[in-house]
């Protein structure tokens, strides 16, 4: 804990995210307005002690959906980060465990996903069954996958030489319970910060696929809708698309800034670094 608290990019990243998270849990309970709540008469009304940031062109309340679309920002991101972990995270072991055919098969069909964007991957998904947030968490766990199976094959190849692996194999311990046993439990901080790396990128996808129409669809909103919303009177009222922008880069770059503290905190080489040049 001392050597987390001693890295203010952490403190920083931690605070920003744990901030907007809780804006987003928020909203669960509690909204200033309904998000549907559509009143044409008070469209483009600005900041007020009724409405915080404003009125979009509809006449909602642009802090109720600003909560309301970090919380489906968060989700989204949060799930394909989540799909990338339970599934990448066990290619990778595998991978290093057995290696040979099983490591060539999951290096050659990372490199097949790499070679598919997220856009290109929704764009597929929404050809087949439509937009929707579901099918942009679809599309960036995807993406996901190849990036945690990567990091955990990595991560695991360094640590399979070491002693204790070897006495494990000498004890008949198998290549599964290896990976479980002793790769798993040693590669889980690389794990943790390169899931809030991802969770910042998935942000940034998330936003793009909705501004783009393929990502969340009302009457849901998201913070890259906002945004969408926005675009047809940028010129007239630019201030609608301050909130959302604002917030999507805060939030990533709180997320950037505890990714970068966590590597700095859990990485043993660059703490010994940090020790020699102290």
């Amino acid at each position: 804990m001392r050597r987390l608290l001693a890295h203010p990019s952490l403190a920083v990243g931690m605070v920003a995210t744990a901030l907007f998270a809780l804006l987003a849990l928020t909203s669960l309970i509690w909204t200033p307005y309904p998000i549907d709540d559509i009143d044409i008469g008070r469209r483009f009304v600005g900041v007020t002690a009724a409405h915080w940031l404003g009125t979009d062109n509809l006449g909602r309340d642009m802090a109720s959906l600003l909560m309301a679309g970090t919380l489906t920002s968060f989700i989204v991101a949060a799930v394909a980060v989540a799909i990338g972990i339970g599934v990448g995270v066990p290619l990778g072991l595998a991978a290093a465990a057995w290696g040979g055919p099983v490591e060539w098969l999951v290096l050659r069909l990372s490199d097949f996903i790499f070679a598919f964007p997220a856009v290109v991957v929704a764009i597929l998904i929404t050809a087949l069954i439509g937009p929707g947030a579901i099918n942009a968490i679809i599309a960036i766990g995807i993406f996901n996958i190849p990036v945690f199976a990567r990091v955990a094959r990595g991560g695991a190849l360094s640590i399979a030489t070491l002693d204790f692996v070897a006495a494990g194999r000498l004890a008949g311990l198998g290549n599964g319970l290896i990976a479980y046993r002793h790769l798993l439990p040693n590669i889980m901080s690389l794990i943790i910060v390169q899931g809030t790396i991802q969770m910042s990128l998935g942000i940034l996808a998330e936003a793009g696929l909705s501004y783009i129409g393929l990502g969340t669809q009302p009457p849901e909103t998201s913070l890259g809708l906002m945004l969408n919303d926005a675009q047809g009177v940028f010129l007239i009222h630019p201030w609608l698309t301050l909130a959302p922008g604002i917030a999507i880069v805060l939030i990533v770059i709180g997320l950037n800034l505890a990714g970068d503290g966590l590597r700095d905190a859990v990485d043993p080489r660059l703490r010994q670094v940090q020790t020699n040049v102290a």
